[in-house]
C-alpha cells in the first residue's frame, strides 16, 4: 500500500468516503435511525446528496483522488463519517473496533470495499475486543508519532493492540479526553485537534489536557484558536487539502480568519444537512488514504 507521508496536512493525494446517497439511503432509513443514533434532527436527504457533491467538486477540484465506498444494509447514516472505521498505517490500513455500538459493522464493510478498491488497499490488521478505537481519536503528527485520544469511543486496550500493529518504529501518544457532556456525545480528538501544516493546528484549547497542549507548543506550533461560540458549530474539525490549505465548515467566521492570519487559505463548504445534525466535520467525512510528504 502506497502511504507517502503519514501525516494529517500534506497535500491530499487519495480518499475514501461515503456519499451522503449511500449512508442515508433514502428518506425512510433516516426517519428509522436519526433520533437513536443522536442527530441533532433528521438530515433532509434530497439536500444532503447536494451539499455532498459540492464537498466532492471541491476535492476533485483540487486533484484527489476519491474512492466512494458502496450501499451497505448493514451499516446506519453513521456510516457517512468514513474516517472511523479504519486509520492508515506504515503497512497498510488497520480496522478499527467502534465505540459506539450502533456503528459496529462498519469496519467490516470498509474491509470488503477495500478489496473490491484493489491492492493499494491492503489491510495489515485490526482491533480485537475488548479493544476499542475510532479513526476520529487517531492523529498522525508525523510519520513516527501517532496522538491517541482515549476516551468513551476509544479505551486503553485499543491503544495497547494500536502499538503492537504498529511496532517500536511509531511513539503512540496517549492523549486522555475530557469527559464534556457524556458518553452518548461525539467527542474524538480531532474534535480538538486539527493540524494544517508541520507546525500550524486548530484547537479547542479549553478541552485540551495542558500536558498536550504543553506538548504540541514544545514541538513548535502555531495554535490556531477556536473560539468557544464556534466549538459547537464544528469550527475546530478543518481538513487539511494540503499544507496551509484547508476545507471548513461554513458559518465559523471567527476561526476562518484566525487561519488566514496564519496563512492558510480556507475553502468552506455547506454541510447543515451532512455536518451539522450528524456533528461530523470534513475530517469525520474523509478517511485519507495517501498524502504527499511534507516539505
Amino acid at each position: 500500500m502506497e502511504v507517502a507521508s503519514l501525516s494529517e496536512a500534506g497535500r491530499l493525494v487519495s480518499v475514501v468516503m461515503k456519499h451522503a446517497r449511500d449512508a442515508f439511503a433514502d428518506e425512510q432509513t433516516i426517519a428509522a435511525q436519526w433520533k437513536a443514533l443522536n442527530f441533532t434532527a433528521a438530515p433532509d436527504y434530497s439536500a444532503a446528496i447536494d451539499e455532498y457533491e459540492r464537498l466532492l467538486d471541491i476535492l476533485r477540484t483540487s486533484g484527489v483522488a476519491v474512492y466512494l465506498l458502496p450501499r451497505d444494509a448493514g451499516t446506519t447514516l453513521d456510516s457517512l463519517y468514513a474516517r472511523d472505521a479504519s486509520i492508515v498505517s506504515p503497512n497498510g490500513l488497520i480496522l478499527c473496533r467502534m465505540g459506539k455500538p450502533a456503528r459496529e459493522t462498519e469496519p467490516e464493510a470498509q474491509r470488503r470495499a477495500f478489496e473490491s478498491f484493489g491492492s493499494g488497499f491492503s489491510v495489515a490488521g485490526r482491533i480485537e475486543p475488548p479493544g476499542l478505537l475510532e479513526g476520529g481519536d487517531v492523529v498522525w503528527l508525523d510519520a513516527r508519532t501517532l496522538l491517541v485520544g482515549r476516551g468513551y469511543r476509544t479505551n486503553a486496550e485499543g491503544i495497547r493492540q494500536l502499538r503492537v500493529l504498529l511496532g517500536e518504529a511509531v511513539d503512540v501518544i496517549d492523549v486522555p479526553l475530557p469527559h464534556w457532556r457524556g458518553e452518548g456525545d461525539v467527542m474524538h480528538l480531532m474534535s480538538l485537534l486539527s493540524p494544517v501544516d508541520r507546525d500550524v493546528a486548530v484547537v479547542y484549547s479549553p478541552l485540551l489536557p495542558i500536558p498536550f497542549r504543553k506538548l504540541l507548543l514544545g514541538r513548535g506550533y502555531r495554535l490556531v484558536e477556536v473560539p468557544h461560540e464556534e466549538f459547537d458549530s464544528i469550527g475546530c474539525n478543518v481538513l487539511a487539502l494540503g499544507p496551509r490549505r484547508c476545507v471548513m465548515l461554513a458559518g465559523n467566521p471567527q476561526t476562518r480568519a484566525a487561519l488566514e492570519r496564519a496563512g492558510a487559505e480556507v475553502i468552506e463548504y455547506t454541510g447543515n444537512e451532512i455536518s451539522v445534525k450528524g456533528a461530523g466535520g470534513p475530517t469525520c467525512l474523509t478517511r485519507p488514504i495517501v498524502r504527499a510528504a511534507l516539505e
